[in-house]
């Protein structure tokens, strides 16, 4: 599964928490303007109770273009059986609008590590058998990858990789790995915000809970990361590698670095928004800028057929 299969997300996309917050209305609402304005895919995580496959579904049936990935679906969360049916559904019945992001998360296993806990989760799917119908746009999968190993298993079996929290320095490696042929889509948070001190406040709240995983200790320190620079909140270049702030020209040619180092696609996620609140205002502003297509002009279109 290592070529692209068809896996064409656009350039830039929406990566967002915010969804955790908001009734099943708002949701919709939302998700029909940013299909209504050009955004080709949009990116959801599984953490903070929206359950993976019901979350896409909802999503995917309230819109009609745009793409649903899962960013990622936790891998022990639910067996593999119950996940490639889950997928295989998706995939029948909304041909080429989902992709099955999987992750290393859930509940741990003891002694297992998220290199073997993967493979084998691979393993398990490959070789079930279904007597659900086939569709006929294939389903498709990516790994949430970070390290040589998991990026190799990514390039092998599956579509491609995406990363999480990374360095545009990151992203060459990532691409050099995977070779020219596999997906790779590059997560990356922004601020509107470009008082050096508030930003960076608000950047160490947001990674903080990442900055003392031992994963991504460990993600931090193959980038180059000293372990002064990674403890106490994270130094300032940390900080801004990991969260770019500023205004909205500032943001964007820091977001385009992702693409000139390998990437096919960003996945951006807007921070220092309340919960309960709406990124809206900033996706409208970054989509005028990102999307060949975006603008107002192509909103309200939904609400006259």
């Amino acid at each position: 599964m290592g070529d692209l299969d068809g896996l064409d997300l656009g350039r830039f996309g929406i990566y967002t928490f915010d969804f955790e917050h908001q009734p099943a209305a708002r949701m919709r609402e939302s998700v029909q303007e940013l299909e209504d304005r050009g955004w080709p895919a949009f990116w959801i995580p599984e953490l903070a109770g929206r359950e993976a496959f019901t979350h896409a579904g909802y999503l995917l049936s309230c819109t009609r273009r745009i793409t649903v990935v899962n960013g990622i679906a936790q891998i022990w969360s639910r067996e593999a059986p119950r996940a490639y049916g889950a997928a295989l559904l998706l995939a029948d019945a909304y041909p080429g609008r989902h992709v099955l992001g999987l992750g290393f998360g859930g509940v741990p296993r003891p002694g297992i590590t998220p290199l073997a806990a993967m493979a084998g989760y691979l393993d398990e799917m490959d070789g079930l058998t279904t007597p659900n119908p086939l569709p006929r746009t294939p389903m498709r999968r990516i790994l949430a990858a970070y390290g040589p190993k998991m990026l190799e298993l990514a390039r092998d079996r599956s579509a491609g990789a995406l990363t999480y929290h990374v360095t545009v320095a990151h992203t060459a490696q990532a691409r050099e790995i995977l070779g020219p042929d596999a997906f790779l889509g590059v997560e990356h948070a922004v601020l509107f915000e470009s008082d050096p001190a508030r930003a960076r406040a608000a950047a160490r709240e947001h990674l903080h809970r990442y900055l003392n995983t031992p994963y991504n200790i460990a993600k931090f320190r193959r980038l180059g990361y000293a372990d002064e620079e990674i403890t106490g909140g994270g130094s300032d270049r940390l900080i801004d590698d990991l969260v770019f702030w500023g205004d909205l020209d500032t943001i964007v040619a820091k977001l385009r670095a992702h693409l000139d180092a390998g990437a096919d696609h960003v996945a951006i996620q807007v921070i220092g928004i309340e919960p309960g609140r709406s990124a809206l205002p900033y996706w409208r502003m970054l989509g005028d800028a990102l999307l060949p297509s975006a603008g107002p002009g192509d909103a309200g279109v939904r609400s006259t057929e």
